[in-house]
């Protein structure tokens, strides 16, 4: 944006891949693919609801977010209130995922980036969240705590840097690279021979 902050998603493609966040956001890259196109749809679904209550539970969905000490923008897909430990209403975002739990922070640092947001705009401490898994179709509970909450902190500023300094890390080839939709952009290359290859076998 013109005013410097950056997308929540921006968080979580970087601790995927640096290069991969700057094919984005410094140089404008997009491509979908099967994974990202059922993410995005998932995505909809979870903020098409209405506010309402689930269980005793109140929910809001597609809930802006901003913090400008982190300087990130966003939406929660849904935040739940729940009574907390001094027995006032505390938020408890929930983002939705079209995978699987991973081992990797990638989705938590994300989660508890929206929770940080969560806490500069409402001034009330958020300790805990979950992420829906579409896969499994259950729910994790992510805890922020120091650990995570430094993650984010140290992401967010080598994530700037690179931004703000128009910084394009080099190619390198990796597992993450096969369910990544902008093969094409970053490595040409090796995706032309791979689909070369592909084509040859077809014809024998």
């Amino acid at each position: 944006m013109d005013d410097g902050t950056l997308p929540l998603s921006a968080l979580q493609h970087y601790l995927y891949c640096p290069r991969q966040c700057a094919l984005i956001h410094v140089e404008k890259v997009w491509d979908e693919n099967r994974f990202t196109a059922e993410g995005r749809l998932l995505h909809l679904r979870a903020d098409a609801g209405a506010p309402g209550r689930r269980g005793g539970v109140a929910e809001d969905r597609a809930v802006p977010l901003r913090s400008e000490r982190l300087g990130l923008f966003g939406v929660a897909d849904v935040v739940e209130t729940r009574p907390g430990p001094d027995g006032r209403e505390t938020p408890y975002p929930v983002e939705y995922k079209r995978g699987s739990p991973k081992p990797e922070d990638w989705d938590r640092a994300q989660l508890c980036a929206q929770a940080m947001c969560l806490e500069e705009m409402l001034g009330r401490p958020v300790p805990e969240g979950a992420i829906f898994y579409g896969k499994p179709r259950r729910r994790e509970r992510v805890v922020f705590d120091a650990s995570l909450r430094g993650l984010v902190e140290r992401t967010c500023a080598a994530m700037r840097a690179m931004i703000e300094g128009g910084e394009i890390p080099e190619a390198v080839r990796s597992p993450r690279c096969r369910g990544c939709s902008l093969g094409d952009a970053c490595m040409p290359g090796v995706s032309r021979r791979v689909e070369s290859y592909l084509l040859k076998g077809l014809e024998g």
